[in-house]
């Protein structure tokens, strides 16, 4: 066979098409990325963020929640694949021309931001134009948990920076949280995680509060004939109805009632005794293996929820990430390069 045949524009295009998918999957990524371009970059990353989760220790759930709400938006478009997954997308800002992720409803409680600002502008003293917003959100997430006794993992860097965000990519790849058991193991297996990994990353809703709107009508009005969620233990919802009446879209609720600041296996026993806020956290008693890690975490007071949830982060920030030349190192994490 000749070489002219070996190297042929289809042959090529698989070739290009397997590299593609290689850097999309996270394979080059690797720990301490920076050790030669910028030694510093982790320990300005966590020296950073220190001060602002010491002061206000609520800021840390929605810094996982920007990690995770990055990672989980990808956009094909045609057949060609764009990816956009752990890439900082949920950072920029919208433009004339376009909606971004940022302003996508399930984003709009998202907060945080200045942290991420803060850091890269601490980082581009030091090492200007070489450390990536995606992996600074990556890092920052990761050191907020660790500071409010979650547990610390070593981070892979190397992502680069994407320049597309779409408000309705955000809306129709973030689970929900009325998505049931089908839905949740569909949207995580796309992106290449495991029922495991969603039975462990749900977990991170042992931090932070909510909006009484995500779950009210668990509460008023779930089959549309005035009733609650025969899931939802009965006892709480008399007491979730103190707090938030019908139609209320502006109270928030804590998560992890009594421990919604600290990063601990509390979440799991909620769910295994029906308090779960989301129709998202309840539906985990509707699957062998999910309800199975929950009643495990609850009956062992989260054996092994620690290193579980590291690993399964670091799974999650693998997912569609730029790597090499792909992308970009934005100068300013809100905004893409001129």
């Amino acid at each position: 066979m000749s070489s002219q045949k070996l190297f042929s524009p289809f042959f090529l295009q698989l070739i290009l098409a397997m590299l593609v998918l290689g850097v999309a999957n996270g394979q080059c990524l690797k720990q301490d990325f920076y050790k030669k371009t910028c030694p510093a970059a982790e320990y300005i990353v966590r020296k950073t963020t220190a001060p602002y989760i010491s002061k206000d220790p609520t800021l840390a759930a929605p810094l996982l929640r920007l990690h995770f709400h990055d990672c989980f938006v990808r956009f094909k478009k045609h057949n060609k694949l764009s990816s956009q997954g752990c890439d900082g997308s949920v950072l920029l800002n919208s433009t004339k021309k376009n909606q971004a992720e940022k302003d996508a409803i399930p984003n709009l409680s998202l907060r945080g931001y200045y942290v991420i600002d803060a850091v890269k502008s601490a980082i581009e003293k030091k090492c200007p134009g070489v450390v990536s917003c995606a992996d600074i959100v990556a890092l920052v997430a990761r050191d907020a948990v660790s500071m409010i006794n979650g547990p610390y993992w070593k981070v892979p860097t190397g992502r680069r920076d994407g320049k597309v965000s779409i408000a309705l990519e955000a809306l129709t790849n973030l689970p929900p949280p009325f998505a049931n058991i089908t839905q949740l193991k569909s949207m995580f297996g796309s992106k290449g995680l495991s029922v495991k990994d969603l039975a462990v990353l749900s977990g991170g809703h042992t931090i932070g509060t909510s909006h009484c709107s995500s779950f009210t009508n668990r509460l008023y009005n779930f089959t549309g004939k005035g009733d609650t969620d025969p899931s939802l233990d009965p006892n709480y919802v008399i007491h979730l109805k103190k707090n938030c009446k019908a139609g209320d879209v502006k109270t928030l609720v804590e998560m992890d009632p009594g421990s919604f600041k600290t990063f601990d296996e509390d979440y799991y026993t909620l769910v295994a005794k029906r308090r779960g806020l989301f129709e998202s956290d309840a539906a985990l008693l509707n699957d062998v293996q999910t309800r199975k890690y929950v009643e495990v975490q609850a009956v062992s007071h989260g054996r092994s929820f620690g290193k579980d949830f590291a690993a399964s982060m670091v799974k999650m920030g693998k997912i569609g990430v730029l790597t090499g030349k792909a992308g970009e190192i934005r100068q300013y994490c809100a905004f893409v390069n001129k």
